[in-house]
């Protein structure tokens, strides 16, 4: 993302003057003031740069003062705008007209002045005019000269422009198929419309010929491939093999299997973000890339019937750090599951943290674990639990052996992440020779256990017929189980591949009743996983995307949509269905 988008502050005034305006504009502007530093104080854009928030040096009150901050915010890369005002204004000719752009309006909470009437007069033009903003407002009243900004509009404050600047950092970038329909997974057939009418976004492809051309024809940095090589010798331990004897290869073969895919990897990420070296090198359109923000691998399998598969590529760069040190960690499918890498993006930019896409594999209830191995489960795995593996995109982030200032297991933004965590998410992570029935060409599949006690999110957009895009969630936490049991389970499976156990928070009702009601919900075969627990940032960046939620177990008070979706019925998840039909695609 080459230009930060911005948030821009649009402090609106009681236009008349000879006494009214004149009282209030150096307090409609502290407004502003307090609310640009509150931002700019706790958000961060995917690539740690401080979010950025424009005020105009006068107030607005009526429709010039309104076109000249246009003015402004366009020049100033402004993709998310917020309204503040502790007074009475005129509401459809102060509001934010643009139809496109994130947009929410704070309406002070005081008995000086009518912020709260102006805030219901403007909420109410917005949803005349089609045009869905979020109403924020104090549960409790305020002086006039108080520049604080109360919790709960803080978290709202947050919570919107976490998911603002999220859906307007998707415009204009682009979702990079390298290949195309992996095995036929509907996820991997890429719809340019969803793309294109719901983020903004463009979709590119290339064909994986392209990666061959370039690694056998050396379109690549040396340098770099062999610092790449050198981090590979130094730190990836190999794992359990789990091919038959007449499948096994030599250790020759294995070392040439992993130097293929770390140039798989930088391919790769030349090919989404463009690299100035290949430039130098005599290669300026490959240099440029293709301006993806997310991409996905189809791999198998006219690619892995004869060459190593994309699992080490995937896994490091979906990492928050490789040979190159720690930085920002992309976003690449497996099997180019474009549906999957979408979310991964959601987690991405809502959270600022690497994301793990795993295949939902099995749910194992109590019983059939204690069936399988003889014993009885702990507290924790108490209503069964959910197997998340994938030999690919499982972020080595994904160990959990990153630390929080707590000592908890964590997935942290690059920024946040030390040396030390670093060691430890290799120290806990083997590279396991790919099994060749699966995999003929080879390569070598990524495999750890997740610490328990992390809170997570998983996520899943699917494509539905007749509706579009929908949205599922399910917060949760990884569980730890002891060792003996989780060898045995993991046996079962492909035991060369990562594992994080997972159990989603329980509400005793409709999906959420039972563990094996989420999976069995679960309306696709990947999911993308997130640390902590943003389910209600998801559903926010949802609405202004226009994409409703189907399926979730965030509560009631922590959802925060658009003022207009009250306005389509008392059922919540009902009228956030009739909201999103009736707006259709922002960019359609």
């Amino acid at each position: 993302m080459a230009k930060k988008i911005k948030i821009g502050i649009r402090p609106t005034i009681d236009g008349r003057y000879g006494g009214v305006r004149e009282s209030l504009e150096e307090q409609v502007l502290n407004m502003a003031r307090s609310c640009a530093a509150f931002l700019s104080e706790n958000l961060r854009h995917s690539d740690g740069t401080v979010v950025e928030c424009v005020i105009p040096t006068h107030c607005i009150g009526g429709n010039v003062e309104s076109e000249a901050v246009e003015e402004l915010f366009a020049a100033e890369n402004v993709g998310v705008t917020i309204t503040a005002t502790p007074c009475w204004c005129y509401g459809s000719e102060t509001m934010d007209m643009d139809p496109i752009r994130p947009k929410a309006v704070w309406g002070f909470n005081g008995t000086e002045r009518p912020g709260a009437v102006y805030l219901a007069a403007v909420m109410a033009a917005h949803a005349q005019k089609g045009i869905p903003a979020f109403a924020i407002y104090g549960k409790d009243v305020q002086d006039a000269d108080d520049t604080s900004i109360p919790a709960d509009v803080q978290t709202k404050l947050l919570r919107f422009a976490r998911a603002g600047i999220a859906a307007a950092s998707m415009k204009g970038n682009a979702y990079l198929a390298m290949g195309g329909t992996s095995m036929g997974i509907a996820g991997s057939i890429v719809n340019p419309d969803f793309l294109e009418e719901y983020l903004g976004m463009r979709s590119e492809s290339v064909d994986m010929m392209e990666i061959l051309r370039r690694i056998e024809t050396d379109i690549y940095d040396k340098d770099e491939y062999q610092r790449a090589a050198n981090w590979i010798t130094e730190n990836c331990k190999e794992g359990v093999d789990t091919n038959c004897d007449e499948k096994k290869v030599d250790a020759a073969t294995k070392r040439k299997e992993f130097e293929f895919s770390a140039k798989m990897a930088i391919v790769f990420r030349d090919l989404m973000v463009g690299n100035d070296k290949l430039a130098e090198m005599g290669y300026p359109e490959e240099a440029r890339g293709h301006g993806a923000i997310a991409a996905g691998f189809q791999g198998q399998r006219h690619w892995t019937d004869f060459k190593p598969n994309g699992d080490f590529a995937e896994t490091m760069l979906n990492s928050s750090f490789d040979w190159n040190g720690i930085r920002e960690p992309h976003c690449v499918a497996t099997e180019n599951d474009y549906l999957n890498g979408i979310s991964m993006l959601f987690g991405k930019l809502l959270t600022n943290t690497a994301q793990i896409f795993s295949d939902v594999r099995t749910y194992w209830s109590p019983e059939a674990i204690e069936r399988v191995t003889g014993k009885q489960v702990p507290e924790s795995a108490k209503n069964g639990m959910i197997h998340l593996i994938n030999s690919g995109s499982t972020t080595l982030d994904g160990t959990g052996q990153q630390k929080d200032a707590d000592g908890k297991p964590a997935m942290k933004p690059f920024w946040d992440i030390t040396n030390e965590d670093v060691q430890n998410c290799i120290e806990n992570t083997k590279f396991c020779p790919a099994h060749r029935e699966y995999f003929p060409g080879g390569g070598h599949s990524t495999k750890f256990k997740t610490v328990g006690g992390m809170p997570m999110t998983m996520c899943r957009i699917n494509y539905i017929k007749g509706i579009g895009p929908v949205l599922q969630i399910a917060e949760g936490e990884s569980v730890e189980i002891p060792e003996d049991v989780h060898t045995i389970l993991d046996k079962r499976t492909s035991e060369g591949w990562p594992t994080t156990w997972f159990v989603p928070n329980l509400t005793g009702q409709g999906k959420f009743k039972d563990v094996y009601s989420v999976m069995a919900a679960w309306g696709a075969n990947h999911g993308a996983i997130s640390y902590g627990h943003n389910g209600a940032d998801l559903i926010t960046l949802a609405s202004i995307l226009r994409i409703p939620v189907c399926m979730h177990n965030v509560s009631d008070a922590e959802i925060f949509r658009p003022a207009a979706w009250d306005s389509f019925g008392m059922d919540a998840e009902g009228s956030d269905y009739r909201a999103c039909q009736a707006y259709g695609p922002r960019f359609n």
